[in-house]
C-alpha cells in the first residue's frame, strides 16, 4: 500500500526507512530543495554551516535507521567520537574538558575538583545508566494509546520512584555533587527539554546520560549529513523523493479518512495513509481544516527559543577551544528564570559556541572556522519586541563572542535566526524545541501521533512522542511507521 510522508526531516526519513523496509510503497514530498528539515545547512564560498541540531548523541538509533533499509551506516556517514565532549568555561574563569569515556571523565573530575568528586561521578554515571534502562524500552521508545498504558508498567514506576526519579532534577544531581560547578555541567541538559534544573524530574537526566555516558559524537560534514545520508539509502531501497514539493492539505473522504496530499492547483497524491513530519500543531492549523489540535498542542507549554549565530569566518579557533564550548554565566539559576519564568533574556548569558570546524577540515576553507553560536532566549509568548530589538540582540552576542576569544572580526558568510525566524520555518511559539517536556506534557500526555478523527494520519517529529532531540526524533520515526503499519495491516483485514 502507498504511504506518503510529509517532509524530509530527520523523523518523516526515519518513518521512511522502516515504512519501506517493511515492505510499503513509499512517496516522501518535501517543500525544500533538500532533506533535513530542522537540520538545515548554509553552503557558501567554501564553508558548510549546520543551522540547526549540533550536539549528536546516541550513533546506534541512527544505526538502527539504516538498518531497517538493510543498509549499513557506515556506507552512509561517518561518525566520529567528540573529545572533548564539552569544553565548560565558568564565570570565575575555570575550565572543565568533559572527556569521552568514563575513566578519561574521571581522572579529569580528580584533577578540576578533587578525589571524592572523582567517585560521585562514577556513582552518577552508575545511577543514569540504572535510570536509562527503566525509561527507554518502557517509556521512549513506545506507542501509548491512552494515559492508561502507565498501569502496565506499575513495576518500571515502582523502579523510577526508587531511582528517585520523580524528585527534583537539580536536587538528584546535588545529592552526587558538592561542587556546584559539576551541578551546573551535568544539569543543564534540561534546557533541551524546556526546563530549568529545578522544574524539571531527575527522570529527564535521561538527555544527561545520552551525554555524559553514551557520548557525543560528530558526523563528518555536520549534522546535516545524516539526513542526506538517510535520503540517499532510503531512495536505494526504493522510496521516492519529491523535492519543492509543498503539501497544502492532507485529503480526506466524508469520514475523516485520509485518501492523500494536495500540493495545489491540480497536483494531488493518492495515498493509504500519511505520516506528517512538519510541527504538530502547525500541521493541524495548516492542512486539516476543521480538525483542532489536541489541547496540549494548543495551550500547552511550549520550550524556549533561541537565538542562534551561525558564521564561516577567517581564523584559527582560540587556544583551547573544543568542538562543542559551554560559557556559563554568573547566575545560572537567575538566567534560567529570566527565559522560562520572566520571558526576557537572561541578565548575564549562558551560550553555546561550537566551531565544528575542529576536527572537521572539510567544512571550512584552509585558515578559516565555523561558529555556531546559541542564546536561549523566550519564545514568541515572552516579552520581547523581536521586530524593533532583534538585530541588537544579534549584534550583543556577536560582540559576546568576540569577547570569548572567538574571531569574529572577519566575516565570510553568516546567517542569524530568531524566534520570528523559526515561526516562519513553520515552529509553533517561535521555538525550535516545541512543547516542553514538563509531566503533563511527556509520554501519554503529550500530543498523540495519531488521531482517532482522521484515520490514516501518523505524525512524527518533537511535537509529538516520545520528543525532543535527534535520537527521540528518530525514535518518532519508527512508532510512527509502527502506526502505519498497523493501521494498513487492520484497513486490509476489515476490507477483506
Amino acid at each position: 500500500m502507498r504511504v506518503v510522508v510529509i517532509g524530509a526531516g530527520l523523523g518523516g526519513l526515519s518513518a521512511a526507512a522502516h515504512l519501506v523496509g517493511a515492505g510499503h510503497e513509499v512517496s516522501v514530498l518535501e517543500r525544500s530543495s533538500e532533506p533535513g528539515g530542522r537540520a538545515g545547512v548554509i553552503e557558501q564560498h567554501g564553508f558548510r554551516l549546520d543551522t540547526g541540531p549540533t550536539v549528536f548523541t546516541m550513533p546506534n538509533l541512527l544505526a538502527d535507521t539504516f538498518r531497517a533499509v538493510d543498509r549499513n551506516m557506515g556506507d552512509y556517514v561517518t561518525i566520529n567520537p567528540v573529545d572533548p565532549m564539552y569544553r565548560a568555561v565558568f564565570a570565575d574563569g575555570s575550565v572543565l574538558r568533559v572527556r569521552h569515556g568514563r575513566e578519561a571523565m574521571t581522572e579529569e573530575i580528580r584533577q578540576f575538583a578533587n578525589a571524592r568528586e572523582a567517585g560521585a561521578f562514577n556513582e552518577f554515571c552508575e545511577w543514569l545508566t540504572e535510570l536509562y534502562e527503566i525509561e527507554m524500552p518502557r517509556f521512549i521508545d513506545v506507542n501509548y494509546e491512552s494515559p492508561l498504558d502507565l498501569v502496565k508498567s506499575w513495576r518500571a514506576i515502582i523502579d523510577l520512584i526508587r531511582h528517585g526519579g520523580f524528585g527534583a532534577l537539580d536536587s538528584k544531581v546535588a545529592s552526587f555533587f558538592e561542587d556546584d560547578r559539576l551541578r551546573r555541567m551535568f544539569s543543564f541538559q534540561s534546557l533541551y527539554a524546556g526546563l530549568a534544573p529545578r522544574q524539571a524530574l531527575a527522570i529527564y537526566s535521561v538527555i544527561t546520560y545520552m551525554d555524559t555516558v553514551a557520548g557525543v559524537y560528530s558526523p563528518r560534514g555536520g549534522v546535516h549529513s545524516i539526513a542526506t545520508g538517510l535520503a540517499r539509502a532510503v531512495t536505494e531501497a526504493g522510496a521516492t523523493i519529491r523535492y519543492d514539493a509543498e503539501v497544502v492539505r492532507i485529503l480526506r473522504d466524508g469520514e475523516g479518512t485520509v485518501t492523500g496530499v494536495d500540493l495545489g492547483g491540480d497536483d494531488r497524491v493518492a495515498a493509504h495513509a500519511v505520516v506528517c513530519n512538519p510541527d504538530l500543531p502547525v500541521a493541524y492549523r495548516t492542512m486539516l481544516g476543521g480538525v483542532e489540535a489536541p489541547r496540549v498542542a494548543r495551550h500547552g507549554r511550549y520550550s524556549p527559543s533561541c537565538l542562534l549565530w551561525v558564521a564561516g569566518v577567517r581564523g584559527a579557533p582560540p587556544e583551547g577551544a573544543a568542538h562543542h564550548n559551554i560559557h556559563f554565566g554568573h547566575d545560572f539559576n537567575g538566567g534560567f528564570k529570566a527565559v522560562i519564568k520572566r520571558g526576557v533574556r537572561m541578565p548575564d548569558p549562558s551560550t553555546l559556541v561550537s566551531m565544528a570546524s575542529i576536527g572537521d577540515a572539510s567544512l571550512a576553507p584552509s585558515g578559516c572556522s565555523t561558529l555556531y553560536a546559541l542564546e536561549p532566549m523566550p519564545n514568541l509568548d515572552g516579552k520581547l519586541d523581536w521586530v524593533r530589538n532583534g538585530a541588537r540582540y544579534a549584534d550583543d552576542l556577536r560582540r559576546r563572542v568576540g569577547g570569548l576569544g572567538y574571531p569574529v572580526d572577519d566575516v565570510v558568510v553568516e546567517r542569524v535566526f530568531d524566534p520570528l525566524d523559526w515561526e516562519e520555518m513553520g515552529m509553533e511559539r517561535g521555538t525550535p524545541f516545541s512543547l516542553s517536556h514538563t509531566f503533563r506534557q511527556t509520554g501519554p500526555f503529550r500530543p498523540r501521533n495519531i488521531d482517532k478523527r482522521v484515520p490514516g494520519l501518523v505524525f512524527t517529529g518533537s511535537s509529538t512522542l516520545p520528543g525532543v532531540g535527534v535520537p527521540m526524533v528518530l525514535i518518532s520515526g519508527k512508532l510512527a511507521a509502527q502506526r502505519v503499519d498497523q493501521y494498513l495491516r487492520t484497513t486490509s483485514l476489515l476490507k477483506w
